[in-house]
């Protein structure tokens, strides 16, 4: 497929009380209100929400009652809550090696927000926001960074979306042995990966509904947690292909814009939007795409828009 175009953002919410936020996920409310499940929009699962947030994220509390005042939508806390979402499956491919994490973010364009946020809700965290305050990747100005890929199994549960988990572990952890500790005790709805880095240390691990909290070999992902690969699910996914071509790679942010690691299979949300290459102990990341990038900073973080070609030429 050849090349499109996607406008990513960047906006600064501060704790999310000035506006900023409000109007950006304002606008963003008729894509994201569709998300929910039948079962959230019920007083009894809008109950069920609350206390799972209650229960597992309480130094959140304050966040999500100040965020939900903001928006002033009548299903607005229950779908902040990120524990009443229908399940979302996509690709990714990540590493963290050497105090740096470097990930391509594979999905449908019009699926994903790409905005890339600076927030301080309880501590400095930048990141690419998803579902309005969850969060794709991102790190904190503890030198902590984390980040999700989709992890190949079609099963369900009760529990969050792991895009308010990875906010919750940069809000409230400034390492990666903290960050694991946390996950082990947090319900997850579908099977992820998840790779922390910190100065010291760089792990991936799996989790999901029905696992408990599994180390993985090395710092890698794709889109897989348990060998063998179905036949079928690694012709359309290239699970294995590309984990062994990122181990290769390593931390090179070239590999990443080229095949096998750099997908095109948009119409099948197997399609590369942007590859981040965080720094956490530097507090910088840098978003990059085909003859494009885009660094943010804690100490010069830049609002703006950029409007960039995905997919490859030709």
């Amino acid at each position: 497929m050849g090349q499109q175009q996607k406008t990513f953002r960047a906006i600064e919410i501060g704790d999310g009380s000035d506006g900023q936020w409000a109007a950006h996920t304002q606008a963003l409310w008729p894509l994201v209100e569709g998300w929910m499940t039948e079962e959230g929009r019920t007083s009894q699962g809008a109950d069920r929400a609350r206390r799972l947030f209650e229960t597992h994220m309480p130094e959140l509390v304050p966040v999500l009652e100040r965020l939900t005042g903001q928006l002033d939508r009548p299903d607005g806390e229950t779908f902040l809550t990120l524990a009443a979402l229908r399940p979302f499956f996509s690709g990714c491919t990540q590493i963290g090696a050497g105090g740096t994490l470097l990930r391509n973010y594979d999905f449908s364009p019009d699926g994903c927000e790409g905005t890339i946020v600076s927030s301080h809700f309880l501590r400095p965290v930048i990141g690419m926001q998803d579902a309005a305050w969850g969060l794709l990747d991102g790190m904190n100005d503890a030198g902590l960074a984390v980040s999700l890929t989709f992890g190949g199994r079609f099963v369900h549960g009760p529990g969050f979306a792991v895009l308010i988990v990875l906010r919750y572990l940069l809000e409230t952890c400034t390492t990666v042995g903290e960050a694991v500790g946390k996950l082990k005790s947090l319900p997850i709805a579908i099977p992820q990966n998840v790779t922390l880095v910190d100065p010291e240390r760089s792990l991936t691990v799996f989790v999901g509904p029905d696992i408990p909290l599994t180390e993985a070999p090395d710092a890698c992902a794709a889109n897989h947690q348990h060998l063998p690969v179905p036949d079928e699910q690694e012709q359309s996914s290239r699970t294995q292909e590309r984990l062994s071509a990122i181990r290769a790679a390593g931390t090179d942010v070239a590999a990443m814009l080229e095949p096998p690691l750099y997908q095109t299979a948009y119409d099948e949300w197997l399609g590369t939007l942007y590859t981040a290459h965080y720094r956490p102990s530097e507090g910088r990341v840098t978003y990059y795409w085909p003859g494009d990038s885009w660094e943010q900073s804690f100490g010069d973080f830049a609002p703006g828009s950029r409007t960039v070609a995905i997919g490859r030429a030709g």
